[in-house]
């Protein structure tokens, strides 16, 4: 949910422009900073920042998305299989219109993926159907010595031009890749999925695209890191609940989350606030502000933001009160995902940390601005996660 101003929002960031009363108050009874979640030779995605805001080594632990997903997916990986993510993208003109097909459904979704194993999948090549537009291919015995595009990166880029490339004079892998990309186009041009969504003035989704490839990681769990014994992770993201797998948390799903601006809040903030009861941890994911600044749309990530305040922290605000235990709460944006460019940025994100009986800051408004003023300062590596649990005190 972290931007940069605006002019179309009176040159403020959907953060400042949003109503979010709630958050504001947990600001202000909190300690705010900034935390730089992605290292400078580390690809800006949302796979490295999650692990950056947990408190993981990204540099020794990061394999690709694929492989996170997989473990969401219950995919068990051989250490010589290579693993993608494999999203429906829209094509028009011979350009990446976009990384979502639309927003495909998963129920018109997993007819394709399934069309597209029995068309294109072999001993070597599997695909495995996932949420909306995001999906699984592994690779039996594929090199990892390849460089792919993140499609929501490069929105209306000839698509030829950002194909996969080999690494080195091996290209085997890098042109299998290519070959599935190509040959999905002609199976999905006129399925019938595809001609209902033209039909219905959406977008088709008309192919398939392959990156962010890796091996099965090697993470310990956050209990080996961190000393929390049982913890849980509540996403809609198949991404995130990967990360939940490897770090050991239970992984709780929630009916009708669907990581865009009309997903399931309330039923997330519940499961939140019921999930305290039974474990230390709780890592609560929700990406529709994310989605909003990939569709550029400031009006709506400022609603996503004030859907966040009123829907979600409200309650775990309200809930937490009752609670016999203590509960510390953090607020924190992955990465950045400004209107203006459409896709992810280094920048280092606002944070909040709450934790009961310590002084509060000066800080009483969250914004990328606000919290510049607060306690923390600017922090790197574990030093948030280490923050919030208490771990590294500084009075």
């Amino acid at each position: 949910m972290a931007d940069e101003p605006l002019a179309s929002l009176g040159d403020k960031t959907p953060l400042m422009a949003a109503y979010k009363p709630h958050i504001d108050a947990l600001a202000g009874k909190g300690r705010s900073g900034r935390l730089i979640t992605i290292p400078d030779d580390m690809p800006p995605g949302s796979e490295v920042a999650n692990l950056g805001v947990l408190g993981y080594d990204v540099h020794e632990v990061f394999e690709g998305r694929g492989v996170l997903e997989a473990a969401s997916m219950g995919v068990k990986l051989k250490e010589t299989d290579l693993a993608l993510r494999c999203n429906l993208i829209c094509i028009e003109k011979e350009k990446i219109k976009n990384h979502s097909a639309g927003h495909i459904s998963s129920e018109e979704a997993l007819i394709l993926i399934e069309t597209l194993g029995k068309e294109l999948g072999s001993d070597k090549v599997k695909f495995y159907p996932g949420v909306s537009y995001r999906h699984l291919v592994v690779l039996k015995n594929g090199k990892n010595n390849i460089s792919c595009t993140p499609p929501h990166d490069v929105p209306g880029t000839s698509f030829m031009n950002v194909m996969v490339k080999p690494l080195g004079d091996n290209s085997e892998t890098a042109d299998l890749l290519n070959n599935l990309i190509l040959k999905s186009q002609g199976i999905l041009k006129n399925h019938p999925v595809n001609k209902s969504r033209i039909q219905r003035g959406k977008d088709p989704a008309n192919s398939i695209w392959l990156w962010s490839p890796g091996n099965k990681p090697k993470m310990k769990s956050f209990r080996e890191l961190y000393g929390i014994e049982k913890g849980a992770v509540i996403s809609a993201v198949d991404l995130i609940q990967g990360i939940g797998v490897y770090a050991g948390f239970e992984v709780i799903r929630v009916e009708g989350a669907t990581g865009l601006y009309d997903t399931n809040y309330e039923g997330k903030a519940k499961a939140a606030v019921d999930a305290l009861k039974e474990v230390d941890f709780v890592y609560l994911h929700i990406e529709a502000s994310d989605e909003a600044g990939h569709e550029g749309n400031e009006e709506l990530k400022t609603k996503t933001i004030e859907y966040l305040d009123s829907r979600v922290v409200k309650y775990i605000l309200e809930e937490v009160e009752k609670m016999k235990e203590k509960v510390a709460i953090a607020l924190i944006p992955d990465h950045s995902t400004p209107c203006a460019v459409r896709t992810h940025t280094r920048d280092a994100v606002p944070f909040i940390i709450y934790r009961p009986g310590e002084e509060s800051d000066s800080v009483n408004r969250y914004d990328e601005e606000s919290v510049k003023d607060g306690y923390y300062g600017l922090l790197e590596g574990n030093e948030f996660i280490k923050a919030f649990l208490g771990i590294d005190k500084r009075d």
